[in-house]
């Protein structure tokens, strides 16, 4: 068996990385247009008849995120059990299920308290959100890994693209099975009094499939295979989720609850093709976002070592990155609510969406040093609660 150069195990990491940091960035677009945008919220699907085609494809940019982290931590976490040292020899596979389990209840634990706190100040609703999501998978994977790789592979399969054939079950509030059922397929609240709201925005049922795929394809960056085969096993994996999107949602034959039509614009028209559901996210949703990650991850690969290096720093620390957003955003929000007051209904914001990207971009530069401090710090430092950030 060949062995690879450290630089190629190098930048194969550094590619995971990349991968992370666009995401991350694209997500910071999306929570500035949650702060300084929400006059004009869109719904799950967008109703393109009332959202322009700057917010609909702000929006649709966003999509990629969270299908991107979930896969990533499963493949991830192929990467902790299976470690290779500095000259690519493989190592003892490590616990993987201790790991997945810890860190998943660490997780659940910063959506119920610092992240929830960062989007509204307060305690009285608690929305179950894509931390809760990754926290539930990363359980999830923890008690399923278990399990032959080829089990993992059909079980991650038939719960992506079967969940949409159970989108008819419903369940009233108070009907037994409701809780259970919302949160792992139907959005909304599980909980509503007078001191404590619960809502489950990430049903976790799709999400799980995810992990579990992205869990089984971990050895796709494992040393047994070189840079040229892997390249082609993603461009092989786009492609085949690319023409899957294109012949389901193209049809109308199955894979989302919205068909899609022409209109009066090819615009408008394409807005209706791509306008698909993210909660739960449909297999039109997952299709399409996965296919994307697929390409842009052999793409990273192949950039220099002084290429898009910001990206990589930003998706070496990612639970560091949004904490620190979340936080910055929210004090954002209570100074420019001091000074311009409710400009927009009962919200501060802005006229235009290109000002979002424009706050976005010079957040992104403000948070780049933070965020390469801490990335540092943590290559420096082996202390066990580094680990989870």
């Amino acid at each position: 068996m060949a062995k690879m150069s450290p630089n190629i195990q190098r930048n194969r990491i550094r590619s995971i990385d990349m991968m992370r940091g666009l995401v991350m960035l694209i997500m910071l677009i999306d929570h500035v247009r949650e702060r300084f945008f929400l006059h004009l919220q869109v719904s799950d699907p967008m109703d393109i008849d009332t959202t322009s085609p700057a917010l609909f494809f702000t929006r649709l940019a966003a999509h990629y995120c969270a299908p991107t982290f979930v896969f990533l931590t499963g493949l991830s976490a192929w990467l902790y059990a299976n470690p290779a040292d500095s000259v690519n020899k493989p190592k003892p596979t490590r616990n993987v299920r201790e790991f997945l389990f810890k860190r998943g209840l660490f997780i659940l634990f910063l959506e119920f308290t610092f992240i929830t706190f960062s989007w509204g100040a307060s305690f009285q609703t608690l929305y179950l959100q894509v931390m809760w999501a990754i926290g539930i998978s990363m359980i999830s994977l923890a008690v399923l890994s278990y399990l032959p790789r080829t089990l993992l592979l059909i079980l991650g399969l038939l719960i992506v693209f079967g969940h949409n054939a159970l989108t008819p079950i419903s369940y009233v509030p108070h009907e037994t099975g409701y809780t259970l059922w919302t949160m792992l397929h139907d959005r909304g609240y599980i909980l509503q009094s007078a001191t404590l709201n619960i809502k489950v925005s990430y049903p976790v049922l799709p999400w799980i499939g995810v992990i579990l795929l992205g869990y089984v394809c971990g050895p796709l960056y494992s040393q047994q295979l070189d840079k040229a085969r892997r390249g082609r096993w993603l461009l092989g994996l786009f492609a085949v989720s690319l023409s899957l999107f294109c012949l389901l949602r193209g049809l109308n034959i199955y894979g989302e609850t919205l068909p899609w039509e022409l209109q009066q614009s090819a615009i408008s028209t394409l807005m209706s093709l791509l306008n698909l559901t993210k909660y739960p996210p449909s297999l039109a949703f997952l299709l399409f976002t996965l296919a994307g990650m697929f390409l842009l991850l052999f793409a990273f690969e192949r950039v220099k070592e002084t290429q898009f290096a910001f990206l990589d720093t930003f998706g070496s620390v990612p639970m560091f990155f949004y904490i620190l957003h979340l936080y910055v955003l929210l004090v954002m929000y209570g100074i420019a609510f001091v000074i311009w007051g409710a400009n927009k209904g009962k919200y501060v914001g802005v006229d235009h969406i290109y000002q979002i990207w424009l706050i976005a971009a010079g957040l992104s530069i403000v948070l780049y040093f933070p965020v390469k401090w801490f990335s540092a710090y943590k290559s420096k430092h082996h202390s066990p609660w580094l680990k989870y950030l």
